[in-house]
């Protein structure tokens, strides 16, 4: 463990994780109570057009995609609301055309080559110190936002209909969640690869969801067992030489599984 730490790579992949994976986790917790955990999935694979713009003009896939996104997220919205369909009908859309989008640049850009694996499939250990900063920067807005509209958050999670009779701005607050979100993915497909996204803000709020008694309880554990799959998964991936993103899913499964026999004997109400 002591020469495992001892890397600067392995310490800057263990920081950016885990800010971004309690990032994930708190997001995806009020993403799963609105029933827009799937907006993740859709997001991710909006990525793919960001980062292969970015190929195609050289420039920094991560700010590349950024703005994609975020474009993508607010477009999914505007879809729900003018059409009158469902929202994961339009995350289903928009995540359509970002994939196929995405797939035809990247033919353009002269196919699948090992950076762009390094994207689909997660390579933290490649993680940049401009990267680790924009995942402190994310985890700061998403604890300070999170603090600061507690009320509001927790109102539109669980009767949004009596929310708005309560003048309280659902849209404002959903355009917010959702691009914030987008940001939450762009810095994530590095963690664990741009396939694998929306397991990091589903799985660690739906086992938190299991063995809470308190919303704030589930808050805590949500992204307490976000940042404990990274650093065990990234240990094992070391100690065994396999995909990082791959091997942090897996621990977030196990938890999952952990947390459904745990939550037999959990006491409710």
């Amino acid at each position: 463990m002591v020469e495992f730490l001892s890397y600067g790579f392995v310490q800057r992949g263990l920081l950016a994780g885990s800010l971004v994976a309690a990032a994930c986790a708190l997001l995806g917790v009020f993403l799963v109570l609105k029933r827009l955990s799937l907006i993740g999935d859709g997001m991710s694979h909006v990525c793919l057009t960001g980062v292969a713009v970015a190929l195609l003009t050289s420039t920094s896939p991560v700010y590349m995609s950024i703005p994609v996104v975020a474009v993508a997220s607010l477009g999914i919205m505007k879809l729900a609301k003018k059409f009158k369909i469902y929202g994961d009908a339009a995350i289903g859309i928009i995540s359509a055309a970002g994939l196929s989008v995405g797939l035809l640049l990247t033919a353009l850009a002269g196919g699948f080559n090992t950076d762009l694996l390094g994207y689909l499939f997660g390579s933290i250990l490649t993680v940049t110190r401009g990267e680790t900063i924009l995942c402190a920067l994310l985890l700061l807005i998403v604890a300070g936002g999170i603090f600061l509209f507690y009320r509001l958050l927790v109102a539109t999670c669980f009767d949004e209909s009596f929310a708005c009779t309560r003048g309280v701005p659902v849209r404002i607050v959903d355009t917010g969640l959702v691009l914030v979100t987008s940001v939450a993915v762009v810095l994530s497909f590095k963690v664990v690869g741009i396939f694998l996204i929306s397991a990091l803000i589903i799985i660690p709020p739906v086992t938190a969801l299991l063995i809470s008694r308190t919303f704030k309880q589930v808050l805590w554990l949500a992204a307490g067992f976000g940042v404990l799959s990274v650093w065990i998964g990234i240990y094992i991936s070391f100690i065994f030489n396999i995909p990082s993103g791959a091997a942090i899913i897996l621990i977030n499964l196990f938890f999952l599984f952990a947390g459904y026999l745990l939550s037999k004997g959990v006491p409710r109400g």
